[in-house]
């Protein structure tokens, strides 16, 4: 099932996409997308419902990130061995791990802003893994059984917050905005290989990535059973897995920015498309984050 959330007067609404595209409101059967609704009964009964008979949500109903319970943005740095080498840097022996705070979290479709004083914010394609069981030391083979379903990540990123002011990349990574997901969440019935799915982006129609998860470095089954070493992973959690080549910091000779009035389109076979305008710095624009 593709679940999302929809902004409809002053309001958040669950919804599911069924099998014609069309958006239905869920909130007669669940009051908001969480992972408890997506697993086991909650979602075993949601699947016998009969969605055509559900009431539709608009097509231009603003779209927020489609699930509610998210207390961890975990993301993994040089996943993919050509992005590194872009990066000019060495494939890792062992995942990199970093952090997006809370707040970087907006739906597919939100407003990107622009840091203040920001000068090299870029962009990043990335499957999103969205954890639907705790866990903790888990094995490799078990993995995907803890994994809810699958998101599209925009992982923007601040360069020279991430690389040139000292310290960790978190700097660059968490900044109000910059990790919009959605528009759907994907239960993982629906993806059975993770391994093999395309992904692309595009800046103001120029296609600038285009690559495949089945060039990660580390896999997603791996990842989980990795970052679950070192942090407790909580439903409704996220892992955003890497970015393939084709960010604006690896463009030779040059390399190429965001700025004000850029429009970002991505996606990912699948799990839908996102579409964002990046915007000047605005407090207004921050504080009407859903």
């Amino acid at each position: 099932m593709k679940f999302l959330r929809a902004w409809i007067n002053g309001a958040v609404v669950p919804g599911v996409l069924d099998a014609h595209g069309v958006r239905r409101n869920l909130s007669g059967l669940i009051s908001d997308v969480t992972t408890a609704s997506l697993s086991g009964a909650g979602l075993a009964a949601l699947q016998k419902a009969d969605l055509s008979a559900l009431p539709e949500i608009a097509a231009d109903a603003p779209l927020v990130a489609p699930w509610a319970d998210c207390k961890k943005f975990i993301c993994i740095g040089l996943n993919y061995a050509d992005h590194a080498a872009e990066s000019g840097l060495p494939i890792p022996a062992e995942p990199i791990i970093f952090t997006k705070s809370i707040d970087a979290r907006v739906g597919p479709n939100h407003d990107v802003v622009l840091p203040k004083d920001s000068v090299k914010t870029d962009w990043e394609v990335e499957l999103g893994v969205v954890i639907g069981t705790t866990a903790r030391y888990v094995e490799q083979a078990d993995a995907l059984s803890y994994v809810a379903g699958y998101c599209v990540v925009n992982d923007v990123s601040e360069r020279a917050y991430q690389i040139e002011r000292g310290g960790t990349w978190d700097k660059g990574k968490g900044c109000d905005t910059f990790g919009p997901v959605g528009p759907w969440l994907v239960t993982r019935d629906e993806v059975p290989d993770p391994q093999n799915l395309g992904m692309w982006l595009d800046v103001n129609g120029k296609r600038y990535q285009t690559g495949s998860t089945k060039t990660m470095v580390f896999g997603v089954a791996e990842l989980v059973a990795y970052v679950s070493r070192f942090m407790t992973l909580y439903p409704g959690d996220i892992i955003s897995t890497g970015t393939p080549p084709g960010v604006g910091m690896g463009v030779k000779p040059n390399p190429v920015y965001l700025k004000a009035g850029d429009h970002m389109r991505l996606g990912i076979d699948g799990l839908g498309e996102q579409s964002q305008r990046v915007v000047a710095w605005d407090p207004a624009r921050i504080d009407a984050i859903v």
